[in-house]
């Protein structure tokens, strides 16, 4: 291989830096960042030269955030943490984040008052737009149950105005599969049973699930479209990252 060559070769990728805030649970953001790879494989193709064209990554995991779990009781606390974190990363000159947690996006409207220079990438708004681009009307909505109640908690209450939103009869019985996963890995057969057992409860034949550890649980599942929203987050950001000008017309449409 001549010089030109080798530097042709070895030229990266002009593209965005990524951020992932995690921590709750950490796993997730584990999940997240291998699906930013596979979704980045995915889309360069045979351009793909390896090593050389991942995405740049930086991944800030912070424990306090396992809070989340109880954002009513814990919701200044919990800002205090996500605010110091989110200033950390700004600083660390990331381009593009995203948070490894459905519950914490309930803090929207206060990241975007900090008027960060990095832009976020709510997973709620890639979910509406992978839903408008799949022509999907109705689902079910899986996660813990304070963001299940669709109230002033819940990040994905707007959400419903765009698509009917079906809740499982048990949502205390998310709270303890997810709870499970956090502390045993999502691995148990009592675990698997009882998920089973949500699903099987669900009219809805699309099913969005809407906490990072439940796609972490195997599933059986052929009755149902199961939405993973931590790969639909996933894809979206590394959209953003190669080529989009605008974060905020990124989605998944023709992805």
């Amino acid at each position: 291989m001549g010089d030109e060559a080798r530097a042709a070769w070895a030229a990266p990728v002009a593209r965005r830096r990524l951020g992932i805030i995690t921590g709750a649970g950490p796993e997730a953001g584990l999940d997240l960042w291998s699906k930013m790879l596979a979704a980045n494989r995915a889309m360069l193709g045979a351009a793909y030269r390896g090593d050389l064209d991942a995405p740049d990554v930086t991944v800030f995991s912070v424990p306090e955030l396992g809070l989340a779990m109880d954002l009513e009781g814990n919701e200044e606390r919990l800002w205090e943490v996500l605010r110091q974190t989110l200033l950390t990363m700004d600083a660390a000159g990331v381009d593009l984040f995203c948070i490894a947690c459905n519950a914490l996006h309930y803090y929207a409207d206060r990241i975007a008052d900090l008027q960060l220079n990095a832009r976020f990438v709510s997973i709620v708004d890639a979910v509406r737009a992978y839903l408008q681009a799949e022509g999907v009307e109705e689902a079910a909505i899986l996660s813990i149950s304070r963001v299940m109640a669709l109230d002033r908690w819940s990040a994905y209450t707007p959400l419903a105005r765009d698509v009917r939103l079906e809740t499982p009869e048990e949502p205390a019985l998310l709270d303890e599969i997810i709870q499970c996963v956090k502390r045993y890995g999502p691995q148990r057969a009592e675990t698997f049973g009882k998920f089973a057992r949500v699903l099987e409860g669900l009219r809805a034949p699309v099913v969005l699930l809407a906490c990072t550890e439940l796609p972490l649980i195997p599933t059986t599942q052929r009755d149902k479209t199961l939405v993973d929203v931590t790969a639909v987050l996933a894809r979206t950001m590394v959209k953003a990252s190669l080529s989009a000008p605008d974060v905020e017309s990124v989605g998944e449409g023709g992805l």
